[in-house]
């Protein structure tokens, strides 16, 4: 079984009933709801629809709600796209109506950016095919000469080479979808353009007070944020290494190492982390990856990436369901690697609480003799968390009575998530019971040998206190 998670963004490609069941079937684990496109009622039935099917498929899909955050962008034009020539001079103008643009000048989605440049600056557009170097600003002006020219349409995006940009992480339209969210529980928020820790810190506390339970995963797509990505894993619940926007501001070339960088980082501090943008691009329009991709995603797993994320692969493209089946196969190979399955680097030379002992000591013994999986009781997901940090071959099944927990163990490494009630059963029936599912559902087979980790005190947070090897009957 494939123990590195997928990520597929749904959209019109998946919007048929049939085809999202299909994907699923093929290896989907988290579905993706992108806030940056379609209105906010079609994204809400999309989540109802995700449930409804997974339902009936009796399996446990993580939502992902990745908001849109300040994309800043420039406004439109006259006739939809123009054509800039190197050389030339072109005007981004704040005080220009929005939909009057033309070679000379264009309006801005985001005004403020008359205070984020100075002259010498250089913005890329069109995810840096447009290459503007800044003459001068004269609010509300900013002249800019063209560097790189080409066609340049309506509302593409903007970046500030080594970034720079003030603009917050979280726009009213994001916390009017909040809103709207309050009532439909998900597993995970996506926060775009984080900065730093604060970021996260105010956009918790924001969803405190919708009592919305979901996770925030810190989308690292500004320069800053590298700068800042310890400080951000202290406080956020995963990270995901967006490579859209970041490649922009950091450069290209640079994003290799940022990425081993940033996945290492979040496997020190116990977090789990995503690799996003670009996996698959290819087969929006192929029924076959590049060779550059299948490397691509391959690395991602060596690097140990708890998931992999797909795009408009899913959501726009030809190919929904060949790029699951792809995606998966590349996974399963790259998991064969003896870096993927055996790794004891992550051990701290202090635990902080008893739980996380548990955990670190099952999987030394779990990478030490004959074991064929690990079984964790769990009310947080924390104990099966602080095990798939761990490289390991062996998979770790999360057993929780909440639906909530399940969900958030669809995202970590190796962790395959099962509801199972504890409560229904006397303290000294648990271990046997939760065995006995496992079997009946063919995850483990009749004298196989498991890792079996629960608190004495069932039902209660924070209580893992005991190991036990023992043989499935």
């Amino acid at each position: 079984m494939r123990r590195t998670k997928i990520i597929s963004t749904i959209g019109p490609s998946t919007d048929d009933p049939e085809v999202l069941k299909q994907i699923i079937l093929a290896g989907t684990n988290l579905v993706r709801i992108n806030m940056s496109h379609g209105d906010l009622p079609t994204q809400l039935a999309r989540i109802e629809q995700v449930k409804t099917v997974a339902k009936s498929l009796n399996q446990i899909i993580g939502i992902l709600v990745d908001l849109q955050g300040p994309k800043i962008r420039i406004a439109k034009f006259k006739d939809a796209a123009i054509q800039l020539k190197p050389g030339a001079e072109f005007i981004l103008d704040a005080s220009l109506d929005k939909t009057a643009g033309t070679e000379v000048s264009v309006g801005l989605d985001y005004p403020d950016l008359t205070q984020d440049v100075f002259a010498g600056d250089t913005l890329l557009l069109d995810d840096g095919r447009i290459v503007l170097k800044i003459k001068s600003v004269e609010k509300p002006k900013i002249i800019c000469e063209v560097v790189v020219g080409g066609t340049l349409s309506n509302n593409k995006g903007l970046n500030r080479k080594g970034g720079g940009l003030s603009a917050p992480a979280l726009t009213d339209k994001d916390k009017q979808q909040l809103e709207a969210l309050k009532d439909i529980p998900v597993d995970y928020i996506a926060l775009s353009f984080v900065r730093d820790a604060n970021d996260i810190i105010s956009t918790r506390q924001i969803l405190k007070e919708l009592n919305i339970k979901a996770s925030i995963i810190a989308k690292i797509e500004r320069v800053e944020a590298v700068k800042n990505i310890d400080e951000i894993l202290a406080v956020a619940d995963a990270v995901m290494v967006a490579r859209g926007d970041l490649g922009v501001e950091m450069g290209y070339a640079e994003l290799p190492a940022i990425q081993k960088h940033i996945i290492a980082r979040a496997e020190m501090s116990d977090k789990a982390v995503i690799v996003a943008t670009q996996m698959m691009e290819s087969m929006i329009k192929s029924p076959i990856p590049t060779r550059a991709e299948v490397s691509d995603v391959a690395n991602a797993v060596l690097d140990g990436t708890d998931a992999v994320m797909l795009s408009a692969e899913t959501a726009t493209g030809d190919y929904p369901l060949e790029v699951i089946q792809s995606i998966h196969e590349i996974c399963i190979s790259a998991e064969k690697h003896k870096t993927v399955q055996f790794s004891i680097e992550n051990f701290q030379p202090h635990f902080g609480r008893e739980d996380e002992a548990i955990a670190m000591a099952a999987m030394y013994v779990a990478n030490h003799i004959s074991i064929k999986a690990i079984v964790a009781l769990t009310e947080t997901g924390s104990t099966p968390l602080w095990m798939s940090r761990i490289r390991s071959s062996m998979l770790i099944y999360g057993l929780s009575r909440h639906i909530e927990t399940c969900g958030k163990m669809t995202l970590f490494r190796g962790v395959v998530p099962v509801l199972f009630n504890v409560k229904a059963y006397e303290s000294w029936q648990v271990t046997e019971q939760a065995i006995h599912a496992l079997v009946n559902m063919g995850f483990v087979q009749s004298g196989e040998k498991v890792i079996v980790t629960k608190g004495n005190i069932i039902g209660i947070g924070g209580k893992a206190n005991s190991l036990r090897i023992v043989t499935a009957e």
